[in-house]
């Protein structure tokens, strides 16, 4: 089954990761399924219900529509939900189910049919690593989407990439990366086994220190239907690097192109990331493309740390980054009193005449009141006023354009260190690539000999030019 993150398909189905979009920063992730399979779901009639302040919600309606549909709220029968233990043996009334049936009774007899009610709705929204961000748990400080699309796009990840990430964490960068490097559905499950041969369209390997958190970065790849294309391990890469290890004790390469490092001391884990291989451990790296790395710090004695290290480490092109990021909000500003009454419009004079016509207004009323003495003045009816619009009767280009930045600046995050290891080229390697294009070798003779004859040449005129200038002048015998 493929992956909500990375699939095509249109419509909502069973066991799907959905987002239940509530408000503009405010999104419900939710597992859609009709079995109930938690303590906290049973008791409903209808099934699995996610409650919100919008209404209640059985899964049911969720399933099997088009991704965004909006659905209607529900009115759903607890039925037996809140009940204890304590009335689970309690003389029920005459009119009252006879048999003692489970809570869940509704699962084997069928759902009920949930019906619509007045009190809201919600849309249902395909998960992408952007919105997962903003709504996962937070286990550990997140990568966010400013960062992790810009150390996307540097690393050079991309459809059938290998990738390394080094501190799992709350899974943030692991969902953008899984999406980055995926090249196509995967038929071999790479976290059955990690001693078969590695799949070449596209792979995520995650490490991970912490255990706990570790076992729920694994349990979300498989909710997530990610496991195919991300491979979570229990390691220490500062101890025991990046490899992986098989049942038999052999080690097998990662073969990485990119790697991402977010640990509290990545120049630790920097002697594991080379081109030189053990007797019994190959590198981690690929040995056939160049690799380029990241690394995550929110210090910067972090970052002169893990300098001074791929400076030894071999690493070039060493550059560090710090993103800020703001929200730019554009929108359409209507102002005069024909807007009066409009969602979001100011209600004040638009220009001079308006402004000049409200005045005459107040003015009449004023001498209205005064003739009419202490007698209340009957309410009437402003027919030279403003008249109100409402959203439909303004035209789209009506009011003016405007756009305004957030009024606080997002606080610093981290700095983002960028490098690249280059491929190794030995004298052995150049005569390989001579020999197999012996093109190149006719080309560069040619060349040499072209060069040779050129620097003859304006030898040979530079001679002559010098053997004029030195001939003596005529002698005069009058100076």
């Amino acid at each position: 089954m493929q992956s909500s993150f990375l699939g095509s398909r249109v419509t909502t189905r069973q066991g799907d990761l959905a987002l239940l979009h509530l408000s503009r920063d405010q999104q419900l992730p939710v597992q859609l399924s009709t079995i109930v399979s938690k303590a906290e779901d049973k008791g409903y009639a209808e099934g699995v219900v996610t409650n919100t302040r919008f209404g209640s919600f059985p899964h049911s309606t969720l399933i099997g529509i088009p991704w965004g549909s909006q659905v209607l709220a529900s009115k759903v029968d607890t039925g037996s939900r809140g009940r204890g233990d304590r009335n689970q043996h309690r003389k029920r009334k005459a009119d009252a189910i006879s048999t003692d049936s489970p809570p869940d009774e509704a699962e084997t007899s069928g759902l009920k049919q949930a019906t619509a009610a007045t009190s809201g709705f919600i849309h249902v929204l395909k998960p992408t690593p952007e919105s997962w961000t903003t709504s996962l748990p937070h286990r550990t400080q997140v990568v966010y989407t400013p960062d992790y699309s810009y150390i996307l796009h540097r690393i050079r990840a991309r459809p059938g990439s290998t990738l390394i990430e080094a501190g799992s964490g709350s899974g943030s960068f692991t969902h953008a990366a899984a999406r980055a490097v995926f090249a196509g559905v995967v038929e071999q499950n790479a976290s059955a086994d990690v001693g078969k041969e590695i799949p070449t369209k596209g792979k995520v390997f995650t490490f991970e220190f912490h255990a706990d958190r570790h076992q729920k970065v694994k349990k979300e790849m498989v909710e997530h239907q990610l496991d195919a294309v991300v491979t979570a391990t229990h390691r220490d890469v500062y101890k025991d690097g990046f490899w992986l290890s098989t049942d038999s004790g052999q080690y097998l390469s990662p073969k990485a192109n990119a790697v991402f490092l977010d640990l509290p001391a990545p120049w630790e884990a920097l002697q594991h990331l080379t081109r030189e291989e053990d007797a019994d451990k190959p590198s981690a790296l690929d040995a056939t493309s160049p690799v380029h790395i990241c690394t995550f710090s929110p210090c910067i004695e972090q970052v002169q740390k893990t300098i001074s290290e791929m400076r030894r480490q071999g690493w070039v092109e060493i550059d560090m980054v710090e993103i800020q990021h703001r929200r730019i909000e554009v929108k359409r500003e209507y102002i005069g009193y024909r807007y009066e009454g409009m969602r979001g419009a100011d209600p004040v004079a638009g220009n001079v005449d308006e402004a000049l016509a409200r005045l005459h207004q107040v003015e009449e009323r004023a001498r209205e009141q005064q003739t009419q003495g202490s007698q209340p003045a009957k309410a009437k009816k402003d027919t030279q006023g403003s008249t109100q619009y409402s959203a439909a009767q303004v035209y789209w280009d009506e009011g003016r354009l405007i756009h305004h930045s957030e009024s606080d600046l997002k606080t610093h995050t981290s700095y983002l260190l960028f490098a690249v290891l280059p491929l190794e080229w030995s004298e052995e390697d150049d005569a390989q690539v001579r020999a197999a294009m012996p093109q190149l070798t006719g080309s560069s003779t040619r060349h040499q000999k072209s060069q040779e004859q050129n620097r003859d040449g304006k030898h040979k005129k530079l001679s002559n030019g010098h053997s004029d200038a030195i001939a003596p002048l005529p002698h005069n015998d009058d100076c």
